[in-house]
């Protein structure tokens, strides 16, 4: 039986909010999805609170429309143990995997990699940092299929021992559901810029190609909870779960940012 791999440090975070997400930001009434209030807080403290306590002390946030005020906004918003830094994407209206792309050569490896419009259990982060292969591109599964909100529009992934074999939003046999948290290596920029056709792909695309090479590996949130918040019917979804994740913020964490209390 092969020994459990040894607990990862990681100390830095990119987290992507580049998008323009009109059909949120529409209800919500803030300038970006991250800011959007669940729960009394932006949706971005509860990731920001997560991280915090998986040792994330340096945040890379991937802007693009509006960065300079949401920059602002958004460094308010952070724990007194994190540093905000910057990263401007200025082909934002591409796929994710530009976004990703900008954090090349600014980041400490391994780092986390997550969605700026979804909430995530402190547990998942937890989840990646004992059981992930440093080497690799680790990526926090849901094999609940059954309790996933919005099936259709969820990221599908098929994996074969443990690994990674296939992802896409049309798979037609799988047996899991990407989340949008990820550990990774540095060796994902090498991978996006490989995937890239005319300047442009999505992460995706880089950890399809990575999955072909058995270099992704398919960690299990089990129990835990997570939501993409990308409509006003998930943002419904996500206001039912946001007491259970804020009593979760509040007992972990020591130091919060005022601007995120309720």
């Amino acid at each position: 039986m092969s020994e459990a791999p040894e607990s990862i440090a990681v100390t830095d975070a990119v987290i992507l909010m580049a998008g323009a997400g009109s059909r949120l930001r529409e209800v919500g009434g803030a300038l970006a999805k991250p800011l959007v209030r669940i729960g009394g807080r932006p949706l971005i403290c509860y990731a920001f609170d997560a991280l915090s306590r998986g040792g994330v002390r340096t945040v890379h946030a991937v802007m693009g429309a509006n960065s300079e005020k949401l920059a602002s906004e958004i460094a308010a918003l952070l724990p007194e143990t994190m540093e905000l830094r910057t990263i401007v994407n200025r082909d934002w209206q591409k796929q994710n995997g530009v976004s990703v792309l900008c954090a090349a050569g600014k980041i400490a490896s391994p780092f986390f990699l997550a969605m700026g419009d979804h909430l995530f259990e402190f547990a998942i982060f937890e989840t990646l940092l004992a059981q992930s292969d440093r080497a690799q591109v680790n990526l926090a599964i849901d094999r609940k299929v059954e309790s996933i909100f919005d099936l259709d529009d969820a990221m599908k992934v098929r994996t074969e021992n443990g690994r990674v074999v296939a992802i896409a939003k049309d798979l037609a046999a799988y047996d899991a559901i990407d989340t949008g948290a990820f550990l990774c290596s540095a060796e994902i920029f090498d991978y996006l810029n490989r995937a890239q056709r005319d300047g442009d792909c999505s992460l995706a695309d880089g950890i399809r190609l990575m999955a072909a090479d058995a270099k992704v590996h398919a960690i299990d949130i089990a129990d835990a909870w997570w939501q993409d918040v990308d409509t006003p019917e998930m943002l419904g979804r996500a206001e039912q779960e946001s007491a259970r994740l804020l009593g979760q913020s509040r007992s972990g964490l020591a130091q919060e940012s005022v601007a995120c209390q309720r």
